[in-house]
């Protein structure tokens, strides 16, 4: 049975959209992170609506069905379409939403405008799923007693384990009080599975010939890791010899790069669906 996750659609004021572009969020995130970006995407292109969406274990969708896996995630994507009654002209992820939206369009027949990915890795890493961002999260989550005490209890722990008060409290948002404390809402165990398949997934098929798009836009964080030197180098190459692909790099910001440089990144996708 295909399941619908939770969305919203951000339009310009007054407008009558014709085109529709997806917007996915990281791991622990939700499509709220998202909003301020796509409130500047269209009014700068008021012909565009961003389709904003809570991932499965994420925000409102938390009771997605198994198997956890960015098909999975793809799939929920082709469902919500087929509810909203159009195929999107454009897709947009950031993190683990980039991978998500690189395994949709590998698996979409009917051609796309537009492919942006932010701060990404389209490789197979599966030996750090214990170490990098998000997976090294997941596993102090995963190693913290619940019920918590508190959210206060909560941020002071997460702090103290050395992430920033910033960190700690937007992972504060997950949590939830319940009849004995407070709990983690989401299920971390199904987080886990979907890391898991985030970093063994291998989606350069989709960089180095993108089947359905007439435009891949990455967009490289300077003062992260997501994505190597290797792979940075990888992508120019690519994008060298393929009109299709391009390649933006935002020195000065780190992972969350729609936060650290908000400006960078929309002057990377703003002017691709003006042109559209």
């Amino acid at each position: 049975m295909s399941f619908v996750p939770h969305h919203s659609i951000v339009t310009h004021d007054g407008s009558s959209p014709r085109r529709f572009l997806l917007a996915l969020h990281g791991i622990f995130g939700s499509s709220g992170n998202l909003r301020s970006l796509a409130r500047r995407l269209v009014e700068a292109a008021p012909d565009w609506g961003v389709v904003l969406v809570d991932l499965r274990l994420h925000g409102l969708s938390l009771d997605a069905p198994a198997p956890h896996t960015l098909a999975s995630a793809a799939a929920d994507l082709r469902a919500l379409e087929a509810k909203l009654g159009f195929a999107s002209n454009g897709i947009l992820g950031h993190s683990f939403g980039g991978k998500v939206a690189l395994t949709y369009l590998a698996e979409r027949s009917q051609p796309i405008e537009l492919g942006f990915v932010l701060d990404a890795s389209p490789g197979s890493h599966p030996e750090q799923i214990d170490f990098r961002g998000a997976a090294a999260v997941l596993r102090m989550l995963e190693a913290m007693p619940q019920p918590f005490v508190s959210r206060e209890a909560f941020v002071a722990d997460v702090m103290a384990q050395g992430h920033s008060r910033a960190i700690a409290e937007w992972l504060a948002m997950n949590v939830r009080r319940t009849e004995d404390g407070f709990h983690f809402r989401s299920d971390l165990s199904a987080i886990r599975a979907l890391l898991v398949d985030y970093f063994a997934a291998d989606r350069w098929d989709v960089v180095e010939t993108p089947p359905v798009t007439q435009a891949l836009h990455f967009v490289v964080a300077g003062r992260a890791s997501a994505i190597d030197a290797a792979e940075h180098t990888r992508l120019r190459a690519i994008a060298t010899r393929s009109p299709r692909l391009v390649v933006h790099s935002l020195p000065n910001a780190g992972h969350w790069v729609h936060v650290d440089d908000p400006d960078g990144v929309f002057a990377a996708v703003a002017p691709a669906l003006r042109s559209a």
